[in-house]
């Protein structure tokens, strides 16, 4: 459990959220929906969201514009971290990315072993920086976002968490 100071007022951040998918839309996208849901009421404000399909230079595209635009602090995707043919998400994203976070990785598959075991073998999820905004790329599935937001983003969002938090390091990343 995060050791939460009060020294510090909370800070929203932007946040977009990208789905990526063949086959999800507005009403039928549970995890995209859960993450705009979840941020919202963390006080964070949702910059945009989007579907797209599982295509590697559509989704470079999509994060690129994300990328470039100051105000855009992170950058949350659902979907295209598996193994099968069409799971591209990693390959579109590394080579945008300025510096891996290995340790989201890791993390987020610990958790999830306790959740769903072995099958955490199969999720490639990622995070990195590009351009002074954080990228967290997570698996398709609502249980495998919620796991993510609830149990590693929704702490490391907040500038109020202790020791450390990803949030309090944007001022210093958009320094020039």
């Amino acid at each position: 459990m995060s050791d939460q100071g009060d020294e510090l007022d909370f800070q929203p951040l932007t946040i977009a959220v990208l789905t990526v998918s063949d086959s999800r839309t507005e009403t039928t996208d549970a995890s995209g929906n859960l993450l705009s849901e979840r941020i919202q009421a963390a006080g964070h404000r949702l910059a945009a969201k989007r579907i797209v399909p599982d295509d590697r230079y559509l989704l470079r595209a999509v994060f690129s514009d994300w990328i470039a635009d100051p105000s855009i602090h992170v950058i949350l995707s659902t979907g295209g971290t598996g193994v099968t043919g069409r799971d591209r998400t990693p390959e579109a994203i590394m080579p945008l990315l300025d510096q891996t976070l290995d340790g989201f990785g890791e993390l987020f598959r610990t958790l999830s072993f306790e959740e769903i075991g072995t099958s955490t073998l199969q999720s490639r999820a990622l995070a990195g920086l590009a351009n002074g905004t954080f990228i967290f790329c997570l698996p398709g599935s609502s249980g495998a976002c919620r796991t993510a937001w609830d149990r590693i983003l929704q702490a490391q969002l907040d500038r109020r968490t202790r020791p450390c938090n990803f949030a309090q390091l944007l001022p210093r990343l958009h320094e020039r």
